[in-house]
């Protein structure tokens, strides 16, 4: 089996990571967000097309304060520095998720960054803010209910490809591949929709110890895997 083209990441573990350490949370969302340029170039290297980063969920919203602040703060220095990174590693930057739900500044970069690096045609990362994917489905089924509408036809004509269509994912392959650090084996509300006949691969290393070779040997077991669909046995 070849190396998968889109693989997509629920980042996690970074508190727990840092609190082992003796540290404040936010330390250890801080050596998160500095892993995530090393894991792109790695999966850029190893041969990955779309890389798709679980960053900040509608839920984590419900954190602290001061820990929200902190992610947001951190989010807004990535970004930033992302600007340059983009286009030196000839790298396209999407964000996915309800950004109206997000500072009018981060709305204003993210659409900057997205504009200027969309001639890039390296890796492609996209970063999942402020995403939940029931939201992400709801919005998706009100919009294309609405296009339907709007054409003259039925709801109950409503098809898979429309609602894919209409996905925040829309311009993206569904990853072959999904990946989840730090131990939890579950979804959390992340592209429920897109990862229908993804393989998981769940590992108990928290994302800010995530090393290049940690996502080699997670590529490695994707390859050994004899994958089947539907009626084929």
């Amino acid at each position: 089996m070849s190396v998968p083209e889109s693989v997509a990441i629920i980042m996690d573990g970074n508190g727990r990571w840092a609190e082992a350490q003796g540290k404040p949370r936010t330390y250890g969302h801080k050596v998160g967000a500095e892993n995530v340029e090393t894991i792109c170039r790695s999966a850029y290297d190893i041969g990955i097309k779309y890389l798709t980063l679980y960053a900040f969920s509608t839920e984590n919203w419900k954190r602290p304060k001061s820990e929200v602040d902190t992610l947001m703060s951190l989010l807004n220095t990535y970004l930033n520095k992302c600007m340059d990174t983009c286009m030196r590693d000839n790298m396209r930057f999407k964000v996915i998720g309800d950004k109206s739900g997000l500072s009018r500044k981060l709305q204003d970069t993210i659409k900057k960054l997205e504009e200027k690096s969309s001639v890039c045609t390296g890796l492609t990362l996209v970063l999942a803010i402020n995403y939940g994917s029931r939201d992400e489905m709801r919005r998706a089924f009100i919009k294309a209910g609405k296009k339907l509408m709007d054409e003259g036809r039925d709801l109950a004509e409503l098809s898979e490809e429309d609602i894919s269509k209409s996905l925040d994912t829309s311009d993206i392959p569904d990853p072959d591949f999904m990946i989840r650090t730090s131990g939890e084996e579950r979804l959390s509300n992340f592209l429920m929709w897109q990862l229908s006949y993804s393989e998981f691969y769940f590992t108990d290393v928290a994302w800010p110890a995530f090393t290049p070779e940690e996502l080699k040997k997670a590529i490695s077991v994707y390859e050994n895997r004899h994958r089947r669909f539907g009626a084929v046995k």
